[in-house]
């Protein structure tokens, strides 16, 4: 358990503990990596036992191509990588990069416990990679599981076959020894057995390859501390053996105590490769063949169609959209899900903290946070293959609706990263595979900073399944004591935000870490808030008041009054406080007067501003004494106290929260705003910046493309189709006209992402604001799958 975590809850609201109120040997440490004094969501008795045992194994490394680990620090890790060809030149695939080239790659399918098929689509030929469990006959906890590799030909001249190499390997993170196979050489004519060992969670282990195909198979031991560099390390042993002896294969050499394995298969195209993972075994098992077996083979093929079977099936009940759209769009929804789930991460590490009050820079001056593990799904493999708070909550909007015990331990997580003020780092890159995807200076988390509060999206969601009995009873009950445990956490961070990003109006929110003093960002920005690049005033400062915080807040506080409402808490002031707030920031005529410009029609930010700011050519004297060119950051008028000229998505979030009435004269502007052509309206879904902003498209220094600055973001389409729905089904004046719109651009959104993934075999971060192709990350199948949503017309409620 870690430090803190034993602390017994304290009934009502927590507000931050003094240093007293704390063990002797923790009151010596910073309150910022100092936990939350209360027992762990993911102690709870339903994430134990059989469910926890259930999700031991799993895909859970989305930085690779195909990789898996257990749920547990130190894990027995395995893995593939191959090598791939360009400009006559070898090279390896092993981390997913977004710069690969790969024709396409994702799952296709993955239930999130225990199977999932992927496909990877080289220039020649296929990959196609499955994973799968089984508890049956096996004695070691999580089971056994095998993985298929089905190598496919895709050349010119299909009857051409031609050479791969892969490489799979196993390694063990605690650096414990693993044993070779049969003799120290790898001869399957004799044995199956690639290697073994033991640990004390999962017993004695084994793993076997087994394939019908011809192969060739060379190997190579390694003694490291981490795998981060693995793909180096066998790139060498190739080439130093290609020199001596023109043949490209693995030394067949292992280091003294060695805890990584790396077996080269060497195979042709239209080949299977089974290897099986055996746990468990006890000297007297008689039935350790028969194992084998079960997992390799026709009874793995068998066991993968079945599975196959289940994922349509559980797909057409969970989202019901099977009888709406055709085929081809059902393909994109399915690897949409399935990406998802098999995307689903386990981290484990120590965030580092900007030490709060530092004036340095310094990448390096920082705190490390408790060590902690992280379950959670991320927004993209090659890009983000780690945790971020505000994606997770649209993320698990789609997941709840397929497994909701998922989605309560993920969002447990989470919550069980807050430290003892009720902060929770936005962004968590937990160990070395983690820190190797992410450049130095964005590592450490500013404890000043918040992120958009989205998980209670889905609180918010849950609830209203109980309510609209879309759980049993067994299963309510599982919610309800989950929410009960969770509540002195989720108080914890509403009081945190409700008071670090207040401002000074009351019900007025900004977001805190804006630059104030950079020289080279055209309009500086606003990491935290989600929105990046997305324009703000031009001089950051206190007297900010930023509109789509105000409504984050409207949604906390509605959501917490709904939670200690749901729970039957007895605490007066603790519903009163919630109660008072969401009705303050749901007051319509305080919001107009703080937020809404009747010129433009829209609802903007407020902020000492002016739009007389530029990126020049200056000439500037380096370090060393040399001149050079730079792009600076110049104010040629006076900034003033004003509403922010941009439209965009902050100037919809009243519309996204519905505190507009619905027979409100502004809520026909809104839909004449989301309609308009000439701003935000596009054939492919509703752009991020309105063309008429003067910062559309700009870049926000000499190398920062735009980014929020007019790309279509799913996220934000998918909460104003939902508020369009919304809008539709009430009574009012213009529930036709909403009706109207939402049908167009629900349609626009589907058939532009069909349409990309069909062209490019990807679901992408963004998409192009003039020709809606795929741009940024690809396989973004994070807030980007809440496509299957719009598909299905699942909405959140408020």
């Amino acid at each position: 358990m870690m430090a803190g975590a034993s602390h017994e809850n304290v009934p009502g609201r927590i507000k931050s503990p003094f240093k007293g109120d704390l063990h002797d040997e923790e009151s010596q440490r910073p309150r910022v990596i100092t936990p939350f004094p209360s027992p762990k969501l993911t102690d709870l008795p339903m994430f134990q036992g059989e469910h926890k045992e259930s999700l031991y194994w799993g895909t859970y490394r989305p930085q690779v191509y195909f990789g898996v680990r257990a749920r547990t620090p130190q894990s027995l890790v395995a893995g593939l990588m191959w090598l791939g060809a360009k400009d006559g030149k070898h090279f390896m695939r092993h981390f997913c990069e977004n710069s690969d080239h790969l024709k396409s790659f994702g799952w296709r399918e993955h239930n999130g416990i225990d199977f999932g098929r992927q496909e990877l689509l080289e220039q020649d030929f296929i990959l196609e990679t499955s994973f799968v469990k089984s508890k049956e006959g096996s004695f070691g906890y999580g089971g056994d599981w095998s993985v298929r590799i089905n190598v496919k030909n895709i050349g010119l001249n299909d009857e051409v076959e031609r050479r791969v190499h892969l490489f799979f390997y196993l390694a063990d993170e605690g650096g414990n020894v693993l044993k070779l196979g049969k003799d120290d050489v790898l001869d399957l004519k004799e044995s199956s057995l690639l290697a073994s060992g033991s640990r004390a969670v999962v017993g004695n282990w084994q793993m076997h390859l087994k394939s019908e195909n011809h192969l060739e198979t060379h190997y190579c031991g390694f003694k490291t501390p981490h795998i981060v560099n693995l793909s180096d390390l066998v790139q060498q042993n190739l080439a130093v053996q290609e020199r001596k002896s023109k043949q490209l294969q693995l030394s067949d050499t292992s280091e003294d105590s060695s805890n990584n394995y790396v077996f080269q298969i060497s195979t042709t195209t239209e080949s299977t490769i089974d290897i099986a993972f055996i746990s468990g075994i006890q000297k007297e098992t008689s039935n350790m063949e028969k194992r084998i077996m079960s997992l390799t083979g026709l009874p793995l093929s068998v066991l993968l169609e079945d599975k196959h079977v289940a994922f349509d099936a559980k797909f057409k009940e969970c989202f019901n959209i099977s009888e709406k759209l055709d085929s081809e769009t059902l393909v994109v929804g399915k690897a949409a899900i399935g990406n998802m789930l098999g995307g689903i991460g386990y981290f484990y590490g120590q965030s580092k903290i900007h030490v709060p009050g530092s004036t340095k820079s310094d990448e390096d001056d920082f705190l490390l946070y408790w060590p902690a593990e992280l379950y959670t799904a991320v927004p993209s493999r090659p890009v983000f293959p780690r945790g971020f708070l505000w994606d997770e909550g649209f993320h698990q909007l789609l997941i709840w609706r397929w497994d909701f015990r998922i989605t309560l331990e993920i969002v447990g997580n989470w919550l069980d990263l807050m430290n003892i003020d009720g902060w929770i780092p936005r962004e968590q890159i937990l160990g070395d595979e983690a820190l190797s995807k992410i450049p130095k200076q964005y590592v450490a988390q500013i404890p000043s900073n918040g992120n958009p509060p989205t998980l209670l999206l889905v609180i918010r969601d849950l609830i209203n399944g109980i309510r609209t009995e879309k759980f049993n009873k067994a299963e309510r009950d599982e919610i309800l004591s989950f929410l009960d445990r969770a509540f002195v956490r989720l108080d914890a961070w509403f009081q945190w935000f409700n008071t670090s990003q207040i401002g000074k109006e009351i019900g007025s929110y900004f977001w805190h870490g804006r630059d104030r003093l950079t020289t080279q960002q055209l309009n500086p920005q606003s990491l935290s808030s989600g929105l990046d690049d997305y324009p703000r005033a031009s001089h950051p400062s206190e007297d900010e008041r930023h509109v789509d915080l105000r409504c984050w807040m409207y949604l906390a506080a509605d959501c917490m009054n709904s939670i200690t409402e749901f729970l039957g808490k007895k605490d007066r002031l603790v519903t009163e406080d919630y109660n008072s707030t969401a009705k303050l920031l749901s007051d319509f005529n305080l919001l107009n007067q703080m937020h809404y410009d009747h010129d433009h029609g829209a609802y903007l930010d407020f902020g000492n501003h002016t739009e007389d700011v530029r990126l020049i050519w200056k000439e500037v004297v380096a370090e060393d004494g040399h001149l050079s060119r730079e792009l600076v950051r110049e104010t040629f008028g006076k900034p003033e106290l004003r509403l922010v000229p941009h439209i965009g998505y902050v100037s919809f979030f009243p519309f996204m929260f519905r505190i507009i009435p619905p027979d409100s004269s502004i809520l026909d502007k809104q839909l004449d705003l989301i309609s308009n052509k000439s701003i935000v309206w596009s054939d492919y879904g509703l752009l991020s910046l309105g063309k008429t902003s003067s910062l559309y498209m700009k870049y926000n220094t000499e190398h920062e493309a735009p980014y929020w600055r007019g790309a279509i973001w799913m996220n934000m389409n998918y909460m104003i189709l939902s508020s369009l729905h919304h809008y539709s089904i009430v009574d009012g004046p213009y529930s036709d006209k909403a009706r109207t719109i939402y049908e167009e651009l629900r349609s626009n959104l589907i058939r532009n992402v069909v349409r990309n993934y069909n062209q490019t075999g990807y679901i992408w971060e963004h998409y192009d604001q003039t020709k809606g192709t795929g741009e940024g990350a690809r396989v973004f199948t994070g807030w980007s799958a809440l496509i299957v949503l719009i598909m299905s017309e699942e909405y959140p409620l408020f």
